[in-house]
């Protein structure tokens, strides 16, 4: 197939990932298919507040300009996006379904998110939704999901041989309730490096930040700022209870693998956002749980059903229930090494086995009825 493909390339405000690169754009072309990349910094555009509430009319005009110059030198296919609906409106893809093209979108936060991209499922042929739990929300507002679980792509995420840097490391974003179950680790005499944006002082932070407003336009300069003073993070761990040492600037996408291959036990959280703290505690099945054995490590995470449809719990990984869980199978897998090496195997025996985007995609492209 011919595709236009429109996804910005980080997961998070660290700017120098490439995820969705490594795990959307890359597989598509190794399934043979010709991919004609959007033109557009779509990064800058979901990071900035100004943008967000006001550039969607110039990213839609370059959109189409861009489609139509694709689909003039050869049929184009199939439009495959990562958008909410800041960045396109339905009408725009109106416009593009009349031109005979499929289009699908790939969206992953409609757990806690799904607001954001409620207003625009509809207008797509297809919605690939990896949340179970909203599969009868995308029906209920009229559009066509298909449950697509997230997965890792083999030809990034791959085992570092080496000695061990880590015993334990967690690789993300500090939020919710991640920095209590990392200081209930530290209280129980366990420590664990973390690596991502929120974990490290402001003062350390700063470079990056007065670097990343500077990139801004002027107009969103001052909303931007009070934003990020409004969600600014809870450094009180960074600044107290965890030594400094222990926490880290955000890795590369290749530290990243290599840090997964080689800590003996990669911690995973799976709660979202904030909803830890609220009402109704909101987990999904991450990238993460897929990226870790894929690269050969040891996955540790939060119990969650929907896990086990894709791992055998308790062999390829291991969850824990609560707090007091965690530090118990922490300490227990410290002390056992061929226990924990032999999950670390069969987790990524069943990760190249079963959970590539290549394969993935694939049998979401046939479900669509697309070859």
């Amino acid at each position: 197939m011919r595709i236009f493909y429109a996804a910005h390339s980080s997961a998070t405000l660290a700017g120098n990932s490439k995820v969705w690169d490594h795990n959307l754009l890359l597989p598509l072309k190794d399934l043979g298919h010709d991919v004609i990349r959007f033109d557009y910094d779509l990064d800058t555009h979901i990071r900035d507040l100004w943008l967000r509430r006001h550039g969607r009319p110039k990213l839609e005009r370059v959109l189409l300009k861009q489609l139509g110059a694709a689909d003039a030198t050869g049929k184009v296919d199939l439009f495959f996006s990562y958008f909410d609906a800041s960045m396109i409106a339905p009408a725009v893809l109106g416009q593009i379904r009349r031109m005979g093209i499929v289009t699908v979108n790939w969206y992953c936060n409609a757990s806690y998110q799904f607001e954001k991209v409620a207003p625009i499922a509809p207008a797509y042929d297809y919605c690939l939704v990896p949340e179970k739990c909203r599969l009868e929300d995308y029906r209920r507002v009229g559009a066509r999901p298909i449950y697509c679980q997230e997965a890792a792509n083999p030809n990034f995420y791959k085992p570092s041989p080496g000695e061990f840097l880590y015993d334990v490391s967690f690789v993300g974003q500090k939020y919710g309730d991640r920095a209590l179950l990392v200081q209930r680790l530290f209280g129980a005499g366990i420590r664990v490096h973390v690596f991502g944006p929120g974990w490290i002082s402001d003062k350390r932070q700063q470079p990056s930040l007065v670097k990343r407003l500077r990139s801004q336009t002027p107009r969103s300069l001052a909303q931007s700022f009070l934003g990020r003073l409004r969600h600014k993070p809870n450094n009180s761990l960074s600044k107290g209870n965890l030594p400094v040492e222990f926490l880290h600037e955000p890795l590369s996408d290749e530290d990243m693998v290599k840090t997964f291959s080689r800590s003996k036990i990669n911690l995973g959280f799976s709660s979202c956002g904030n909803t830890a703290f609220g009402k109704e505690r909101v987990t999904q099945v991450r990238l993460r749980d897929f990226e870790i054995p894929m690269s050969g490590g040891f996955s540790l995470t939060e119990y969650m059903p929907e896990l086990g449809e894709f791992f055998e719990l308790g062999r390829e990984v291991i969850c824990y229930h609560d707090a007091a869980d965690l530090v118990d199978k922490v300490k227990h897998y410290l002390a056992h090494d061929q226990e924990r090496e032999a999950v670390g195997v069969a987790g990524h025996q069943r990760a190249l086995r079963d959970h590539t985007w290549q394969k993935r995609l694939k049998q979401a492209f046939a479900e669509m009825a697309l070859t």
